[in-house]
């Protein structure tokens, strides 16, 4: 057992080095510098110089690399160029819980929707329910976030008046306020996750309800609620699980999409306006954090696995 979480650990090191070393590559790839937008407009060579050198610009990329992840362990993360905010208080305290909430309700709209629906679905199959709830599960999960948060906000902010089209109230501080800013970017983000997991739900059940022992379970007189809410949904949480898992990486890509839009202080938001500042450490934090995020969720996923089935518990 312990020789097990060690391998996952240093697995789990191994892939954030990569992605570190990944994201600094591509960042110094990328056109334009971080002195030339901190200068301005007309700036003398002497300047130009001067400040590169104070941010270390001068030396090779290797070099900055070293120095960047020996003070990223010891949890020097650096200073903003722009707001001189400190990175870890900004990435870690600022933007963190807003993407975990707006991810935790995006998640949490995905199952509520997605899963009755599949399930309608499934037992209605070939029916013109069947039919309704399939074509809506394809059109949403093919909506771009970005053009589906515009047409909320079009619709239901704008329209209707029932959500405010962009700012964030911490719901840590107000529930009520923090969650009726946050409901049209949860909808937006959550809706293609929706459709993904109705369509998984719809095929496991449809797969599931087609088994021997849920025969067996009907003809032994039990009620249709429980052989499909305890017998044949236990079964179908397995690949349910796995597809929510696999998708929480997706999850985390739409939230940037989604934050921009909704003008959500969040990391995609963070990350985003990091790059167009060239803020290379700001960018570093951020993608190490949505690593991070995503291999602990996988590696929770795992464990889930041993609760769902027990053939794969040890004995």
């Amino acid at each position: 057992m312990a020789n097990a979480s060690l391998k996952k650990v240093l697995q789990t090191l191994l892939v954030l080095w990569i992605v570190s070393v990944a994201t600094f590559w591509f960042l110094k790839l990328a056109p334009g510098d971080p002195v030339t937008l901190l200068l301005g407009a007309e700036y003398s060579p002497e300047a130009y110089a001067r400040l590169t050198k104070e941010l270390g610009l001068d030396q090779p990329v290797v070099v900055q690399y070293a120095k960047w992840m020996g003070n990223f362990i010891h949890g020097d993360w650096g200073r903003s160029y722009i707001t001189r905010a400190d990175i870890f208080q900004l990435a870690v305290m600022q933007a963190l819980p807003v993407t975990l909430w707006l991810s935790a309700l995006a998640l949490m709209f995905a199952l509520v929707v997605g899963v009755p629906a599949g399930m309608v679905a499934a037992l209605n199959r070939g029916g013109p329910i069947d039919w309704i709830v399939s074509s809506l599960s394809v059109l949403g999960s093919a909506f771009p976030s970005f053009y589906l948060g515009i047409i909320l906000i079009w619709v239901f902010g704008v329209g209707l008046g029932w959500f405010p089209t962009m700012g964030f109230v911490r719901p840590w501080e107000d529930l009520a306020g923090g969650l009726h800013h946050l409901a049209l970017p949860a909808m937006t983000l959550g809706l293609y996750y929706a459709g993904l997991i109705s369509i998984t739900t719809r095929a496991s059940l449809i797969d599931v309800m087609g088994q021997p022992f849920i025969s067996a379970v009907r003809a032994r007189g039990e009620p249709m609620s429980r052989v499909v809410g305890v017998h044949a949904m236990r079964n179908v949480l397995m690949p349910l699980v796995t597809v929510i898992g696999l998708q929480l990486g997706g999850l985390l890509r739409g939230a940037v999409m989604t934050e921009v839009v909704f003008a959500v202080p969040g990391l995609g938001m963070m990350i985003t306006t990091a790059v167009l500042s060239r803020e290379y450490a700001v960018v570093q934090a951020g993608i190490i954090l949505t690593a991070l995020f995503f291999i602990v969720v996988n590696l929770l996923v795992d464990q889930t696995y041993q609760f769902l089935d027990p053939r794969l518990r040890k004995r």
